[in-house]
């Protein structure tokens, strides 16, 4: 039986509880494509999962491959699968885990084919942060220009998709994040950049229509404050804003939907520069636990991805 690469989680915990080990190669089942993984994207779901903080939202039976985004190619099509063919390149969000595999079993429907003009590296940064981005912003309903939308989490890959969105959508962009990354988030579309470390956004900013937060916590607590009377925030961080929606607010929380034909559309968006993909570091398979830990420990600009082939 041929084993591959893996990155596995064996028990809830710290850097510890992931290692690299070998698995059994999967096979393409019925609807689904075997992908041979060339980049997958680090995401915060990565360390919220081995920590334990969303088990009741995702539980495992462990041990389990982490990982949940993807770009590779073709190696394999099963059964009834006819838009996809032996050495397609692809790219998605696998709606679960265990992207972080050299063999992925993934259902066809979840696949968007990557622009000839893209790098896999580039191609794995976009699944879910892009795709992400684009529900979460539309999650509370349709954005009218004008509206005021504040983005948390502004500088990251799930941020950075959100600012251009909404400037794009004609709304006026309020987003906080580090002094450093103003000038990044200026050139994305936000209108107006608040410093985290050095001032309290709920004391420059009122009448939000939409809060984006893909912080959580404390960050959390103090947005319904700046919310107008018929404003909604949407987070990303945890299940927990449904219980901590004050009495006559509106709180929603998101959970990505792997959609491929808005991430074809984001993807072309990217390719013929009419969106920017911030890609801030690539790293080898090898530092998979490691890079994981930073996302965890570190704010950055944009997405960390893994290059199978290094």
């Amino acid at each position: 039986m041929k084993s591959i690469r893996s990155l596995q989680l064996m028990q809830y915990g710290g850097p510890e509880s992931v290692r690299i080990a070998s698995i059994a190669a999967p096979e393409a089942g019925p609807g689904q494509v075997l992908v041979r993984v060339h980049a997958a994207g680090i995401n915060g779901l990565d360390w919220k999962l081995r920590e334990g903080y969303v088990r009741d939202a995702f539980p495992l039976a462990l041990p389990a491959v982490l990982g949940i985004e993807l770009a590779g190619v073709v190696e394999e099509v099963g059964a009834g699968v006819t838009h996809l063919v032996k050495g397609d390149r692809v790219m998605g969000a696998l709606g679960g885990l265990g992207a972080y595999a050299d063999l992925v079993a993934v259902d066809a429907g979840k696949l968007a084919t990557v622009p000839a003009a893209m790098s896999m590296v580039q191609a794995a940064a976009l699944p879910v942060a892009a795709v992400s981005a684009w529900q979460s912003l539309h999650l509370a309903g349709p954005i009218r220009p004008g509206q005021r939308i504040l983005v948390h989490g502004a500088a990251g890959g799930l941020g950075g998709f959100a600012v251009q969105f909404a400037h794009q959508a004609g709304a006026q962009v309020f987003a906080t994040a580090r002094h450093a990354h103003f000038d990044y988030l200026h050139g994305l579309g936000a209108d107006h950049v608040i410093d985290y470390e050095n001032g309290q956004f709920e004391a420059v900013v009122k009448e939000i229509d939409l809060v984006l937060d893909y912080v959580g916590g404390d960050t959390l607590a103090r947005s319904w404050s700046v919310l107008a009377a018929d404003g909604a925030i949407v987070g990303t961080s945890s299940p927990a804003i449904l219980e901590a929606t004050p009495p006559g607010r509106r709180g929603l929380w998101f959970m990505n939907q792997p959609d491929a034909e808005r991430l074809r559309i984001i993807a072309e968006a990217v390719a013929q520069g009419r969106l920017q993909s911030q890609v801030t570091a690539v790293l080898p398979f090898a530092e998979l636990p490691a890079a994981i830990e930073r996302n965890r420990t570190q704010s950055q600009v944009g997405k960390t991805v893994v290059d199978f082939s290094r």
